[in-house]
């Protein structure tokens, strides 16, 4: 048995000759209790705020996405598209160019992404779901083109459901001189025909400047025969994203990228990472606060067993014997408050999961009306490791030297 172990926890439970300790005592479990909750709960909301990112993935953005590590565009390569088609696990394969362009109906414009396409794209996607008016989904036909915007750049460009007049759509020419006495001959001029649909999604980035058209016209606009931007890759339901995008990433080589979900939305993603990070140092520093409490109460008991320790001197215990005695004594406070904490962060955080009481406010403002939590297993570790070191650099030094020198009273 670890004496001194035994004899720290005879101390915890034990009646003290002054009931100030077991106040300071109380005191200190709350106050790591209660950053241990903070640290379970802030961790928990922003887990929970990755995946109501993560639910916003919409049809546009495919599971697997190849592009080239430099440059915008990089060849059609038909082997290469065989080869990835041959993947387990692929089940579509899609090209797509896309690019930035200006597009002008009547006497608004907006500068507007052109997203070309393949004749693949509606199996990729299920696009069909989003399409708000015709159900077809139509990019061409023999006599003209179409392009069908998001649903709140229909509504900059004042176009209805119907437009009679084509979309303008303007992209720079390459590879020529500036003509600063015709500005307009700078730009390659090609028009776009409504289906008569419009694209509801739920994602502000595609519905406020996005132009689906096919690919055939995105490359004669942008000047890029033969030239494709990105190849999406939709996967069978039961294959592991992780291990197809080694598999394709291993097939093209070096100079091209293997994007998943996540990775398409690194920026976002990150800002979520980062937060995270920041704000579970800021909370281990308020813990780090929390555990001087636990100074002040080892401190008031090391006054309180002086006659305790002096006989276990005379028995013959050591100086290293006494100290640990009330290091285990700060410890076991960190541990009880770490317990507590924990219980009660994951019963708070069960209980917003299933009945949404703390709102975000704002009448309806936001997405959801609650935070959003999600307790994951790792990071209820990570606090419990976390409570645990940082009582342990708190507390040890100060209660050693505190201990060394009431020992010299004795």
């Amino acid at each position: 048995m670890n004496l001194a172990l035994y004899i720290a926890r005879r101390y915890l439970f034990s009646k003290k000759s002054h009931n100030a300790i077991n106040v300071i005592s109380g005191i200190a479990v709350c106050g790591v209790a209660l950053a241990t909750l903070a640290l379970v709960c802030t961790l928990s909301v922003f887990n929970g705020f990755h995946d109501l990112i993560s639910s916003f993935f919409t049809h546009f953005d495919p599971q697997l996405k190849v592009e080239a590590v430099r440059g915008k565009t990089f060849a059609q390569d038909s082997a290469m598209l065989a080869s990835i088609r041959q993947v387990e696990g692929v089940e579509v394969v899609s090209m797509t160019l896309e690019d930035h362009a200006m597009a002008k109906y009547q006497e608004q414009q907006a500068m507007v992404t052109i997203k070309g396409v393949d004749d693949d794209f509606e199996a990729l996607t299920g696009v069909g779901e989003i399409l708000y008016g015709n159900p077809e989904f139509k990019l061409y036909d023999a006599v003209a083109d179409y392009g069908i915007p998001g649903i709140q750049l229909m509504y900059i460009l004042g176009m209805g459901m119907q437009p009679f007049d084509p979309i303008e759509v303007y992209a720079p020419r390459t590879g020529t001189k500036v003509n600063m006495t015709n500005p307009l001959a700078n730009f390659r001029r090609m028009p776009l025909y409504s289906p008569g649909t419009v694209l509801n999604i739920n994602d502000a980035r595609y519905a406020s400047s996005y132009i689906v058209a096919s690919l055939d016209y995105a490359q004669r606009l942008f000047d890029c025969e033969g030239q494709i931007s990105a190849i999406e890759l939709r996967l069978a339901p039961e294959a592991n994203t992780a291990r197809v995008k080694r598999t394709i990433q291993q097939l093209v080589g070096a100079d091209f990228t293997v994007h998943d979900r996540y990775e398409q939305q690194e920026a976002t993603f990150k800002v979520v990472k980062i937060e995270k990070l920041v704000s579970y140092l800021f909370l281990c520093f308020i813990l780090m606060v929390a555990c001087f409490n636990i100074i002040s109460s080892v401190s008031m008991l090391i006054l309180d067993k002086r006659d305790n320790v002096e006989t276990l001197r005379s028995m013959g215990a050591t100086q290293r014997l006494t100290e640990r005695v009330f290091i285990y004594e700060g410890n076991l406070i960190a541990f009880l408050g770490a317990i507590v904490g924990l219980v009660l962060g994951i019963v708070l955080c069960l209980l917003q999961q299933k009945f949404g009481f703390i709102g975000l406010g704002g009448s309806g403002q936001f997405v959801v009306d609650a935070y959003p939590v999600r307790v994951k297993l790792l990071d209820v570790l990570l606090v419990f490791i976390s409570v645990i070191v940082v009582n342990a650099v708190s507390v040890w030094l100060p209660i050693k030297l505190l201990n060394k020198y009431f020992m010299k009273k004795l």
